[in-house]
């Protein structure tokens, strides 16, 4: 009995490491200097018309500054419809975006006068627009100049089916969780970005900003979360390819309360177990790149949750015969404690170490909500930093 849980105690810890360690660290080393798509439009050609679709809910700090950064591209203006759909706002949401409307005739609004929630949002813009490329964004996600030109110039490789932006998190400050949630998506781009020059896709793009051919668009099912998982996979699972342009920039501003990111990692889970139902065929063969991509980027991720429970409890029963479990033990227990000893003894390397106790809360969180049952995804934003 005791060799077997250490030899379950391995396996979880191991599973752990993969997915935050090994992983990234082999495949980023692997794909190093690897060059992928070249088929690309330049400035000079015809560029394709597009539609930007995005769900807004009392923005009324952030809407202005979206659409003026929309407008300020090198993108031709005539060549870009732009939809918002107001999801009951009460705030000034709705008034702001209707001045701007006054200089750029091509800002469609539509209010919706209930909650509906952003996938319905979405799925109903996209019936509106006769594009055949939709870019998909937030609120609080500013363009450079050249955001969009770098999302669409690749769509003139007709294999190519979704472009993915390389989102980058801004804070005036470094105070709070945002320090940590800086380092966790910078990490989290350059594993998206080696897994598209791999094996021309990525695990997830991320709903702030990416592009996608209106074919290729999955309408998003009632009541679900992470729209963006869920129209990521639904490509993977047609065949397509999927490139993440590191040099197409967008700046999206980083919450510094961890109540408001606990509020939005459970959101997150809850979609992540919604999609790992939907797409679980996607996960065998386990040895295809995508099925691999999928175990070892997202799955044992969502799995570490379960895995430090059972490694908690597997360090207790043999900490009665080894000393070494013992001390593995209390060492678990000091890092389930390190979100409270974090306000206490605020280190750089403590707050990093509640910072992922604190996601896989989120994780379990998220994952009982899943189970027992969705009844809206209607949301609340997360607290702007602006």
């Amino acid at each position: 009995m005791h060799n077997v849980l250490v030899i379950i105690f391995v396996i979880a810890v191991y599973l752990i490491l993969h997915t935050y360690l090994f992983y990234p660290l082999v495949l980023i080393l692997f794909t190093y200097n690897k060059k992928k798509n070249t088929a690309q439009f330049i400035p000079t050609d015809e560029l394709p018309s597009i539609a930007i679709l995005m769900a807004a809910y009392n923005e009324e700090k952030v809407i202005g500054k979206k659409i003026k950064s929309v407008y300020e591209t090198n993108y031709p203006k005539e060549k870009i419809m732009f939809y918002i759909g107001s999801d009951a706002s009460t705030d000034e949401t709705d008034s702001i975006i209707t001045e701007w409307q006054k200089k750029f005739p091509q800002l469609k609004l539509t209010t919706f006068a209930g909650r509906t929630g952003k996938s319905g949002i979405v799925n109903k813009l996209a019936e509106q627009s006769q594009a055949d490329i939709f870019i998909l964004t937030d609120a609080n996600v500013l363009f450079k100049p050249e955001t969009i030109f770098n999302l669409i110039r690749h769509f003139k490789n007709e294999k190519i089916a979704l472009v993915a932006a390389n989102i980058l998190k801004v804070s005036e400050t470094n105070t709070g969780i945002a320090s940590q949630e800086k380092s966790y998506i910078a990490l989290e781009n350059k594993v998206k970005y080696a897994e598209y020059l791999r094996w021309d896709i990525i695990m997830g793009a991320e709903g702030a900003c990416y592009a996608i051919r209106k074919e290729n668009f999955a309408p998003i099912p009632p009541k679900f979360y992470m729209d963006d998982f869920f129209i990521t996979m639904n490509v993977i699972e047609r065949g397509k390819q999927i490139v993440f342009d590191k040099e197409c920039i967008c700046l999206e501003d980083v919450s510094t309360q961890s109540q408001e990111e606990f509020k939005r990692k459970v959101r997150i889970s809850i979609g992540n177990f919604q999609n790992l139902f939907r797409y679980k065929k996607l996960l065998l063969p386990f040895w295809k790149g995508s099925a691999f991509a999928f175990w070892s980027h997202k799955v044992f991720r969502w799995l570490t949750p379960f895995l430090l429970i059972k490694c908690v409890l597997i360090s207790l029963i043999l900490a009665f015969s080894s000393k070494l479990f013992l001390f593995i033990f209390l060492l678990q227990i000091v890092g389930f404690l390190t979100p409270l000893i974090e306000k206490l003894i605020p280190f750089k390397l403590i707050r990093f170490v509640s910072h992922f106790y604190l996601m896989n809360a989120a994780l379990l969180n998220g994952f009982f909500v899943f189970i027992k049952g969705v009844d809206s995804n209607v949301w609340q934003p997360t607290k702007r930093e602006v």
